[in-house]
């Protein structure tokens, strides 16, 4: 497989710039490429990937091919109708409707005319399966098939992450075991085999390479070069200084900007702390959008997640935290605020989560369900570890523990006498079967995450505190980006804020005001909508 021109070379006219390498970077670039149009592919960090390269790279896509293919039933009209029920008036129609109409489209270009290959992930719910048109069974969540670097060994040192030889299938979040035989993981190795983010990233550069579009990394666009109304080229600043570059459209996938303090002060809503993407998404695009006079939107929305914060530091400068999707779903665990109160269903989706720990209280004044704690005991530890320590292994050394619930309560700082209460009306409603107070375990996505021995069932997420030393550790409300930015036609062109396109320039991913509102459709609920619109506006762009 050709690896394109030398990276060293560079240009300064292209029909099409493409600002940022995730994963609607990339798809835009190479949509452009296929189109006949030439591109130029500039990254700001020096490696290319984004976030993406870091995430298990699930793609959310309603009606897909795979699905259809392992005899799931979906529809256009099934997926229209869960966006809207989940909308709350955030979602406009259109670009919901394109989303949903352009899935056969641009999986099918892929499929037959790129490196970039898909496969359903078996069973994996919709985050709310329960509302109309929701799939309890799964049938959206497609991922990416395994990539060897080997197609493009100069590049496997040069993408975001350090290799994962897993598919999302093959770990507890997929419906995996999270263990692969010895034979089969030296297979990969020897073969360099990746799956998860860096598969997703490595497919579709190799596309791009084909292409030759060669992404130039350290060169971060500052600013568009407008003329006569018209944007015609960007600013791009490197290791050797300021040049222009010149473009007949612009495409903005430069990620969110959670990693800028205040933009996230100005824009977010809630409190939110240790960002979990790359931290090179500083907002650049919006920057960029707003000096052109760019209608927002969504800005107050962000992909929230709940992280904890590990000791040390990141070798690319990020925070350095791990993600809390299996510890507070599995049995034997409840989160908890200050005031000793669990507040929510712990295993719903980690998105959804954002809107317990943005909660305000008006008379104090304050949001009450931060700090928050993961408090978990000695069973839990036995039956499943915790935070990649093996079942039975040592908790790690950051997480306090106690030979009781109410030291427990005196290490994190909440009522000895609350706390005791609360564990002890959970372990009677796990008992019962049901979670009373918010429900956990109702929802078909609940216990996906959890115990899978119990799945489906409560079991897989119900069970007791009741076995000393008890455990806790902070529950931080994190994202994995940003989801506002200038608002666009279903063609990823950006409007003015009169409503009409800013002629030139378009934006795709987190770039863009999210097409899904305040809404996580499912596992890949980020990346669907980024490939899509990077696929619409690569292709318009080129035109």
């Amino acid at each position: 497989m050709p690896e394109g021109r030398p990276a060293q070379e560079q240009h300064d006219a292209y029909d099409v710039v493409v600002l940022g390498t995730g994963a609607a970077g990339l798809t835009a670039a190479l949509a452009a490429a296929h189109a006949g149009a030439s591109v130029g592919l500039f990254e700001k960090g020096e490696k290319v990937g984004g976030t993406t390269a870091l995430s298990s790279a699930v793609v959310w896509l309603p009606a897909n091919r795979y699905a259809a293919e392992a005899g799931v039933a979906d529809s256009r009209q099934e997926g229209l109708d869960y966006l809207e029920s989940l909308s709350h008036g955030l979602i406009l129609p259109e670009l919901a409707e394109a989303l949903v109409d352009t899935t056969a489209e641009m999986l099918d270009w892929l499929e037959a005319d790129t490196p970039v290959h898909f496969r359903l992930v078996p069973g994996f719910p919709d985050y709310h399966p329960e509302h109309p048109g929701g799939k309890p069974t799964g049938g959206r969540s497609i991922e990416p098939v395994l990539f060897s670097y080997d197609a493009i060994p100069t590049w496997v040192d040069r993408v975001v992450g350090a290799p994962r030889r897993m598919n999302v299938s093959d770990t507890p979040t997929g419906g995996g075991t999270g263990v692969l035989a010895a034979d089969e993981l030296a297979r990969r190795e020897e073969s360099g085999l990746e799956g998860l983010g860096r598969a997703l990233v490595g497919s579709l550069l190799a596309g791009c390479l084909e292409q030759g579009v060669v992404p130039q990394t350290r060169a971060r666009a500052t600013r568009q070069v407008v003329e006569a109304d018209r944007v015609v080229g960007v600013e791009v600043e490197g290791p050797d200084g300021v040049r222009t570059v010149r473009a007949r459209s612009v495409v903005l996938a430069t990620g969110g900007f959670e990693y800028d303090a205040e933009l996230v002060r100005d824009f977010l809503r809630g409190p939110v702390r240790s960002p979990a993407g790359v931290p090179t998404n500083t907002g650049d695009g919006l920057r960029m959008a707003m000096r052109v006079g760019a209608r927002l939107g969504n800005m107050r929305e962000a992909w929230w997640v709940p992280v904890v914060e590990l000791p040390g530091e990141r070798a690319d400068g990020g925070s350095n935290v791990f993600l809390v999707l299996r510890e507070r779903t599995l049995p034997r665990s409840i989160v908890v605020n200050d005031q000793g109160r669990r507040f929510t269903n712990e295993a719903a989706n980690y998105n959804a989560l954002g809107g317990a720990f943005h909660a305000f209280d008006p008379t104090r004044f304050r949001y009450v369900n931060q700090p928050a704690h993961l408090v978990f005991d000695e069973g839990f530890v036995q039956r499943y570890g915790c935070f990649g320590n093996a079942p039975g292994t040592p908790v790690p050394d950051f997480i306090h523990r106690a030979g009781s619930l109410a030291e427990l309560a005196g290490l994190i700082g909440v009522p000895a006498r609350a706390l005791d209460e609360t564990v002890q009306r959970w372990n009677t409603m796990a008992a019962a079967g049901h979670d009373d107070d918010f429900d956990r375990g109702d929802s078909a996505y609940d216990g996906w995450c959890g115990d899978r021995t119990q799945y489906p069932g409560v079991g897989a997420t119900l069970g007791p505190l009741d076995q000393a030393p008890y455990y806790a550790v902070e529950l931080v409300g994190s994202t994995l980006g940003t989801k506002g930015g200038p608002r666009t036609d279903v063609d990823g062109a950006v409007l003015d804020v009169d409503g009409d396109r800013i002629e030139g320039l378009f934006a795709a991913g987190n770039a863009m005001a999210g097409p899904t509102g305040m809404v996580y459709g499912g596992a890949g609920g980020t990346l669907g909508p980024a490939m899509v619109f990077g696929y619409r506006a690569g292709r318009a762009a080129a035109r």
